[in-house]
C-alpha cells in the first residue's frame, strides 16, 4: 500500500481484525462480575408468636382453608357466592392494576431485548443533474442546444451494530425490570384483595342494614299500637296529653331512625355497584335475610408465615430487589462500553447492477468509549442509588410491621367480639322483657308513661347494638382474612 492510496482490506486482514475485536471484548469480560448488583435481602422483623391469641388458638397452617376455596365461601351465603366473582372481572382499580402488570411484563421484554445485536435495513435511490452544456448538437438552423448531465444512483445496506453486556448493566437492567413486573404482580393481587374484602364488608353491612330496618319497622308497628292505646285512654280522661305527646315523639324518632337507615342502606348498595364495576342504576340486590351467626373460624398460622402470604409484603420485597439492581446499573457506569458494529452496502448507478458483486462495500467496526471526568455525577448516582435501597428496606420493615399490627389488631378484636356479643345477647334480651312489663304495668296505672317510654328505648338500643356487634364479628373475620393475604401465596408469583 502506498502513500495517499485509498485503504484495501483483504479477506486475511479482516479475519485478523475480528479476532482483535472478540479477544478484546473476552478480555474486559472478565472484569463483569464487578459491576453486579449485590445479593443484599432485607432483613425482615421476626416474631416468634402473636401477642394476643384469641381464646382456644392453636398454631396451624396458614389460613389453610383459604387456599381451597374462595375465602368468602365461608360465611355460606350464595348470593355473596354469586356478586363477589364480578369485582375481579369489573372492578376498575383491578383493571388498572392489571394493565400495569401488562405493561411491566412489556417492560421486561423490551429490556431483555438488550442483549441481542440490532439489524437495520435501508435503501435509497437518487436522481441528481447539472444545468450547464454537456454535449453540443448542430441543429438545422446551424445553432447548439445544451444536453443536462443527468445521474441515477441505487444504495442497499445492511448494517448491524451490538453492545456486549461486560459489566453487568443490561443484566441488572433486566433484573430490575423482572423485579418490578413481579411487583405489579403482588400490587395486583392487593388491588383484588382490598376490593374483595370492601365488596363483602358492604354487603354483610347492607344485610345487617336490612336486619335492622326489619327490626325497626316492627318497633315502629309496636309504637303505633302504644301510640294508639294511649290516645284511646286520654279520651277517656285516664291518661295525660303528655302521655300522648311522648307516645308520639317516641314514634316519630324511630320513623326517623329509618329513613335514616335506609339512606345508609342506599350508600352501601352504591359502593358496591361501584366496586363491581357497574353503575348504580345498573345494579341490583333486593332485600334479604342476613346469618349473624356466620362468623368463620380462620386459621392464622404463625407470624413467619405472614410474609410469604401478604401481596402487599411481597410486593414491598421486590421493590428492595429493584433498587438492588438499580446499583449494579449504576455501577456499570465506572466501566468503559464497548460497541462492534458491521455494515454492507450495494450502489449502483442502474437498478439492474445493483446487486453485482463489484458494486459491494463493507466496513466492521468496535468503538470503546470510557468517561474521564464527570464532576462525581457516577459517584453521585451510585450514592443516589444506595439511598434508594435503604428506603425501600425501610419501607419492606415497615410493611411487615403492619402486618403483624394488622393481625394482632385483628386476634385482639375476634376475643373482645365475642364476649361483647355474648353481654349484647344477654342485655337485649333483659330489655326486651323490661319493655313487656313495663307496658303491662302502664295499662294496669301502675307506672307513668315515661317508664314505659325509657323502657322501649332501652330495648331498641340493645336490639341494634346487637346486630352491630354480630357485624363487627363478622368484619373482624374479614379483617384476618385481608391480613392473611386472603389465601395468596409468593408462589403465586411469576419468573420472568
Amino acid at each position: 500500500m502506498t502513500m495517499g492510496s485509498p485503504l484495501s482490506f483483504t479477506p486475511a486482514a479482516c479475519a485478523r481484525s475480528t479476532r482483535v475485536a472478540l479477544a478484546l471484548a473476552g478480555l474486559l469480560a472478565l472484569g463483569a462480575c464487578t459491576a453486579l448488583a449485590p445479593a443484599q435481602k432485607p432483613q425482615a422483623p421476626a416474631a416468634g408468636r402473636y401477642l394476643e391469641p384469641p381464646p382456644g388458638w392453636m398454631a396451624a397452617a396458614p389460613a389453610d382453608t383459604l387456599t381451597r376455596t374462595p375465602w368468602w365461601t365461608l360465611f355460606g351465603d350464595p348470593v355473596l357466592d354469586q356478586l363477589v366473582p364480578q369485582v375481579a372481572v369489573s372492578n376498575q382499580n383491578v383493571a388498572a392494576a392489571a394493565a400495569a402488570v401488562e405493561s411491566s411484563r412489556a417492560a421486561v421484554r423490551e429490556q431483555r431485548a438488550s442483549f441481542f445485536p440490532s439489524l437495520s435495513l435501508d435503501a435509497g435511490a437518487t436522481r441528481s443533474g447539472t444545468g450547464g452544456k454537456h454535449a453540443a448538437t448542430a441543429s438545422t438552423a446551424g445553432a447548439t442546444t445544451a444536453t443536462p448531465a443527468v445521474t441515477n444512483h441505487f444504495s442497499l445496506g445492511l448494517g448491524a451494530s451490538w453492545e456486549p453486556d461486560l459489566w453487568g448493566r443490561i443484566a441488572n437492567t433486566v433484573s430490575a425490570a423482572s423485579a418490578t413486573a413481579q411487583a405489579s404482580e403482588a400490587d395486583l393481587a392487593a388491588a383484588l384483595l382490598s376490593a374483595q374484602t370492601a365488596f363483602v364488608v358492604d354487603y354483610l353491612s347492607v344485610r345487617e342494614a336490612d336486619a335492622e330496618i326489619v327490626t325497626l319497622q316492627t318497633t315502629i308497628t309496636g309504637y303505633q299500637r302504644a301510640l294508639t292505646i294511649t290516645q284511646n285512654r286520654y279520651a277517656a280522661a285516664i291518661a295525660q296529653k303528655s302521655d300522648v305527646l311522648q307516645a308520639q315523639t317516641t314514634l316519630a324518632n324511630a320513623q326517623a331512625d329509618l329513613a335514616s337507615l335506609q339512606q345508609q342502606r342506599a350508600q352501601l348498595f352504591h359502593a358496591m355497584a361501584v366496586l363491581a364495576g357497574q353503575a348504580p342504576a345498573t345494579f341490583t340486590l333486593p332485600a334479604g335475610d342476613w346469618n349473624s351467626t356466620a362468623v368463620p373460624a380462620i386459621p392464622t398460622g404463625l407470624p413467619s408465615e405472614l410474609l410469604q402470604r401478604r401481596p402487599d409484603i411481597a410486593a414491598a420485597e421486590r421493590r428492595v430487589a429493584v433498587a438492588n439492581a438499580d446499583i449494579g446499573v449504576a455501577r456499570a457506569a465506572y466501566f468503559p462500553s464497548l460497541t462492534l458494529s458491521a455494515s454492507g452496502t450495494q450502489g449502483a448507478a442502474r437498478l439492474g447492477n445493483l446487486f453485482n458483486a463489484s458494486s459491494f462495500a463493507w466496513s466492521l467496526g468496535v468503538s470503546l468509549a470510557e468517561t474521564i471526568f464527570d464532576g462525581g455525577a457516577r459517584t453521585a448516582r451510585e450514592d443516589e442509588a444506595q439511598a434508594a435501597w435503604k428506603q425501600s428496606v425501610a419501607q419492606y420493615r415497615q410493611t411487615v410491621l403492619a402486618a403483624f399490627a394488622a393481625v394482632e389488631d385483628q386476634l385482639s378484636a375476634a376475643g373482645s367480639l365475642e364476649q361483647q356479643q355474648a353481654l349484647r345477647r344477654t342485655a337485649s334480651q333483659a330489655a326486651d322483657q323490661t319493655e313487656q312489663e313495663m307496658q303491662n304495668r302502664y295499662k294496669q296505672g301502675l307506672v307513668a308513661y315515661t317508664d314505659v317510654v325509657t323502657a322501649q328505648a332501652s330495648a331498641l338500643s340493645a336490639r341494634r347494638a346487637l346486630m352491630q356487634v354480630s357485624l363487627n364479628r363478622q368484619t373482624a373475620a374479614i379483617g384476618m382474612v385481608s391480613a392473611l393475604g386472603g389465601g395468596w401465596s409468593t408462589q403465586a408469583l411469576e419468573t420472568h
